[in-house]
């Protein structure tokens, strides 16, 4: 589990903005309906972001951060996946999430992420973060045809998981990544070894796309976390280059 219940996203550099959030009911082609949350910043029109969360779902840590984009303008849209298992139910501390991601499948995963992602303005600059898991699908979802992604975010994406519907492992499938992408990583992590992130560097070099990967030494998993005092300078760093991110391709 990436984040508990009281786990809070950092402020970002100059959040000093007015935002509103909302739940959302979304509808998948196939008809799978599924919660989601959108922040919109007060004066909405620039770069909007889709938000893939851990493998809780949809749980409070992802609604403020949502808040904290639509805060420096960005429009921020986080996403549940759960909807096909596990219904509108509550994502806290109690759901256990486990039987469900074992259900899911990158194919259910991207026709939900393709009914968030029509459900934004068109023709604005559109990128994805997400966080383990969600940090993997964001690679699959860059390697995906289709998206119309202006350019990805993953923190701590896990590197050697093949989940159903795939034909390799992340770290293989990142060869056909597409978009520009930016990669957060921490140096201790005991569950994705440097050595997989370089790979990752190598496989994105090989698929000839515009990337950079970036290791936070002495980090570990989830040190994107408010309550993480420890790693607040990596924290600042991340949303300075997330923004810089954003704004560079936008």
């Amino acid at each position: 589990m990436c984040y508990d219940d009281n786990a809070r996203p950092p402020e970002p550099p100059g959040a000093n903005g007015q935002a509103h959030g909302e739940d959302l009911v979304l509808t998948a082609e196939d008809g799978n309906r599924f919660a989601a949350y959108l922040a919109r910043p007060s004066q909405p029109g620039g770069a909007q972001i889709v938000i893939y969360p851990d493998v809780r779902g949809l749980h409070q840590f992802y609604k403020e951060l949502a808040r904290r984009f639509a805060e420096v303008g960005i429009t921020a849209l986080a996403i549940d996946y759960f909807g096909r298992t596990a219904g509108l139910t509550a994502r806290n501390d109690q759901f256990e999430y486990m039987p469900h991601v074992q259900q899911m499948t990158v194919p259910n995963v991207l026709a939900d992420a393709r009914a968030a992602l029509a459900s934004l303005e068109s023709g604005r600059p559109t990128f994805i973060v997400g966080f383990c898991l969600g940090g993997s699908l964001t690679l699959l979802s860059s390697a995906t045809k289709g998206l119309d992604l202006t350019g990805a975010i993953g923190f701590y994406a896990g590197l050697s998981r093949q989940m159903p519907g795939t034909s390799g492992s992340v770290l293989d499938l990142a060869v056909k990544v597409h978009t520009p992408f930016l990669g957060l990583f921490g140096g201790a992590d005991q569950g994705i070894p440097v050595e997989q992130v370089h790979k990752l560097d190598e496989n994105l070099d090989q698929a000839g796309v515009e990337h950079q990967i970036v290791i936070y030494e002495g980090a570990p998993h989830s040190f994107f976390d408010r309550r993480a005092a420890d790693y607040a300078e990596a924290s600042r760093d991340a949303w300075t280059k997330m923004l810089a991110f954003i704004k560079q391709h936008s």
